[in-house]
């Protein structure tokens, strides 16, 4: 048990899990960057206006928030503001009760998946700002 648990809680391993869970905001930023014409397409295919504007907010929000969580500078700022964008994401691209059948168990899932990522960014501000369990 000692050596797994050495293991477990080496520095590194907290590097490489907030590596991990930014991996899909560093990928979705650096994708809109390289193809900024897709990024507003997929804005403007959710209803959003003025599109460019926000397909570069978004850019701009899945970058740098990462670069906090990853920097450890204002950590919990990054986390909180990934978790909350990160809502917004679910709610409106993965619309599983309003999807038609054939869409519904895979917009379900990556709903259900979005959420899995918020309740990591809520664990990673809350760490940061030195919350504690009990026992």
């Amino acid at each position: 048990m000692g050596a797994l648990h050495a293991a477990a809680t080496a520095p590194w391993v907290q590097s490489l899990a907030l590596l991990c869970l930014c991996a899909a905001y560093l990928q979705g930023g650096w994708y809109k960057a390289l193809n900024f014409r897709g990024a507003v397409a997929e804005v403007k295919a959710l209803g959003l206006t003025p599109a460019a504007p926000i397909a570069a907010a978004v850019l701009v929000l899945q970058l740098a928030a990462s670069a906090l969580i990853l920097t450890g500078w204002y950590r919990w700022l990054g986390a909180l503001a990934l978790a909350g964008f990160t809502v917004l994401a679910a709610l409106l691209a993965d619309r599983f009760w309003a999807a038609p059948q054939a869409e519904r168990q895979r917009a379900a899932n990556a709903f259900f998946e979005h959420w899995g990522l918020v309740g990591g960014m809520l664990l990673v501000a809350w760490h940061d700002l030195g919350g504690s369990h009990a026992g």
